[in-house]
């Protein structure tokens, strides 16, 4: 049996597990190895702990073939720290191959930031939006938290009613309106991510400006994933549905961005068929592994 090693990169935490052949061996999270996240130094001293702890946990030091996935994927020094032969990709990669093992389909993440890559059956990609917190992002938890405040000051520029400034400066611990700008206008920002929770709370609750981003956010999603099955239509000659799947909290955690995103796609495309469960993007990075393992005997 080959020993492989997959790395989930994510925005918040990084998930990796040891696996041999079907058995897994070891699996440890630690902190954020997203440099443009955290930084250059915290993600290699996460990364660097991830490392040390999984061997230890497997009782190896050495594996057949890794794949790290990570939005930036040129991580200094990865191969060296992994101490075997390492594929590093993309986190949507991991997340596509989780899904689809290397077949056709679309894939929608939504997490701290947001991303749609479909894949067509020849095996090339077609995406849309994944342009970063500051120019895109649409539907992430990034881009909820942000445009909640954004939403909210306009509200209170209007004398409509929500609670999102209360519940962010609660959260932010600011004490009046202009310091709550102040810190959110701030470099480096706050981390607008951390509020989504809330904002999802709020809306369930039934505070309207709150409700409006989470239905702004499902719709934004739907038209990523529509724009990319049509690029796959046009491009590459596909002439029926294509598969859906989706990964990210957003979307797993919030009842209404999740109601609101299935509608959207049914309605817009009845026939195509769409995961009812979260993708785990970790076991696409265990898959790429073994198949770098084996194409190296």
């Amino acid at each position: 049996m080959k020993m492989v090693l997959g790395i989930d990169g994510g925005g918040t935490r990084t998930r990796a597990s040891i696996v041999n052949g079907g058995q897994v061996l070891a699996h440890e999270e630690s902190g954020s190895i997203k440099r443009l996240r955290v930084g250059a130094e915290a993600a290699e001293t996460n990364l660097r702990a991830l490392l040390k702890d999984i061997y230890a946990q497997a009782g190896i030091s050495a594996v057949d073939a890794a794949c790290c996935g990570v939005a930036s994927c040129s991580l200094p020094g990865t191969v060296e720290w992994i101490t075997a032969r390492c594929e590093v990709v993309g986190d949507e990669v991991i997340a596509l191959d989780a899904a689809f093992q290397g077949g056709p389909g679309i894939l929608q993440i939504a997490g701290t930031g947001s991303n749609t890559i479909g894949r067509a059956p020849d095996g090339s990609r077609e995406s849309a939006g994944g342009y970063s917190s500051r120019l895109g992002d649409e539907g992430s938890g990034y881009w909820i938290g942000l445009h909640s405040v954004r939403r909210a000051l306009n509200a209170y520029d209007r004398e409509e009613p929500t609670q999102i400034l209360d519940k962010v400066g609660q959260i932010w611990g600011t004490a009046t309106l202009e310091d709550l700008v102040n810190l959110g206008d701030g470099t480096p920002g706050p981390d607008f991510a951390a509020l989504a929770p809330a904002m999802n709370e709020l809306a369930e609750a039934g505070d309207a400006v709150a409700l409006g981003v989470l239905r702004q956010a499902a719709a934004d999603l739907v038209e990523f994933v529509l724009l990319v099955r049509a690029k796959l239509r046009r491009k590459h000659h596909i002439a029926g549905e294509v598969p859906v799947a989706w990964t990210g909290g957003v979307v797993e955690k919030m009842p209404i961005v999740r109601e609101a995103f299935f509608a959207g796609l049914k309605a817009a495309a009845p026939e195509m068929p769409i995961g009812e469960e979260s993708v785990v993007s970790l076991e696409g990075a265990v898959w790429r592994a073994k198949r770098l393992a084996e194409s190296n005997d």
